[in-house]
């Protein structure tokens, strides 16, 4: 049982802390609710390119790194397409260098023009290495528009293409952090070694007085229900030919979101999977093989991708794919696989729940969603999944219609 207490500020700066004196360190968790998804389609890899510049100064302190390492901290972030995350661990009794240090963030980066065009350096240089210069570095970046019509989905959190941001100017950067980058659009949790009172006295101190910004109002396309399979493919200097099926799944607060996450785990999770058992060490069609989903907040995608070995072709290995999917679909799955991979999903989370960073993480994350309890509720939601509602949700997340492949052949030389 994770417990909370949670208050807002004046500013609407969202406030959870999360007490455990067993440890000695103390998580300050940030979470801002922009994401990839929020970018205007024409200027593309903004949230990402501000995980970078977050860490390039702000107005008051030109080093954010230097005095965090002083009193034995560390720190990091990152972004998805539906969230962009920053978090500090230190020692408790030095918390209040997190709260000057982020706070001065929220209040202004520095905007020095050499800032960014350091770090826009440094993201164009991330997307040559690892999305065009890695093989199969670029599949998504095919993939998720084939997957997703009109849902801004469509990119992955690097952006579309490099020119959005070697062309972005100063004015898009302030104009992109004043728009998201506010009190009221944040969630701020505090866990570890502290105290509700400590916390509310340096929230009060350093956050309240930064002004609200105008409330962010998410208005999306939704994306239309798949009528039919779509499939594209690209050649590319790889070893293997690989594959790559997106099926559509519901939303992370949908009620059978658990049953399509351990569908996926039945699929494709590890050695003793149906995919691998079959394919990967019975047949030897496949050299690798997984299952996964993207956990997107709006309705994600169920993927299944596999490496074909060398000397098979990628039309015989893809039909014994679809034999096995169809195989689940005709006879379901029997309760000792439910069973299976539904104690790995719960040893998983339970397990990810011993880091005091985590809980602060999911703290902030659940807020967002307009559930903070959830978090409480997970292990009840991995256990009362049963095998009716995995072999309901497999008829409607992986049907023909439902999915889009990709063939990722390799140039023959």
């Amino acid at each position: 049982m994770v417990s909370y207490e949670k208050f807002t500020l004046k500013n609407g700066l969202e406030v959870l802390v999360h007490q455990d004196t067993s440890t000695p360190i103390a998580a300050f968790n940030l979470l801002y609710n922009v994401g990839a998804k929020d970018e205007n389609e024409h200027k593309t890899g903004f949230a990402h390119l501000f995980e970078h510049l977050m860490f390039g100064g702000s107005k008051n302190i030109p080093s954010y790194d230097t005095p965090l390492q002083m009193v034995g901290g560390e720190n990091n972030a990152f972004t998805s397409n539906d969230i962009t995350n920053y978090y500090i661990t230190l020692p408790s009794a030095n918390l209040e260098t997190a709260f000057w240090l982020e706070s001065d963030r929220m209040l202004s980066l520095s905007f020095d023009p050499q800032v960014l065009e350091v770090q826009r350096s440094v993201v164009i240089e991330e997307f040559k290495q690892r999305y065009l210069n890695q093989p199969y570095g670029d599949a998504w970046l095919t993939l998720r528009p084939l997957a997703y019509e009109v849902h801004p989905y469509r990119w992955a959190t690097i952006g579309k293409e490099i020119s959005h941001i070697e062309q972005a100017t100063m004015d898009d950067v302030k104009s992109f952090f004043y728009k998201f980058y506010i009190p009221n659009n944040a969630y701020l949790c505090v866990a570890g070694n502290v105290t509700v009172e400590e916390v509310k006295r340096l929230c009060e101190k350093w956050f309240e007085p930064i002004p609200a910004g105008e409330p962010y109002k998410r208005n999306l396309p939704k994306e239309p229900t798949q009528a039919k399979a779509k499939f594209t493919e690209i050649f590319a200097d790889v070893p293997l030919d690989a594959i790559y099926k997106a099926y559509k799944m519901p939303a992370r607060m949908h009620p059978d979101f658990y049953a399509a996450d351990l569908l996926s785990d039945v699929l494709g999770r590890g050695k003793s999977s149906r995919l691998h058992e079959k394919l990967v060490r019975e047949l030897q069609l496949f050299n690798s093989i997984n299952a996964y989903i993207t956990d997107s907040v709006d309705d994600g995608l169920l993927v299944v991708q596999g490496n074909v070995n060398q000397h098979i072709s990628i039309e015989d290995a893809h039909q014994a794919l679809e034999n096995e999917i169809k195989k689940l679909l005709q006879e379901g799955i029997e309760s000792k696989e439910l069973e299976k991979v539904r104690n790995k999903a719960l040893s998983t989370f339970l397990f990810s729940e011993m880091e005091v960073l985590n809980r602060a993480m999911n703290l902030c994350y659940f807020t967002m969603l307009g559930n903070t309890d959830m978090i409480n509720d997970i292990e009840n939601q991995i256990l009362s999944v049963d095998v009716k509602q995995v072999e309901a949700i497999a008829q409607k997340v992986l049907s023909e219609n439902n999915c889009s492949t990709l063939f990722y052949r390799r140039n023959k030389n």
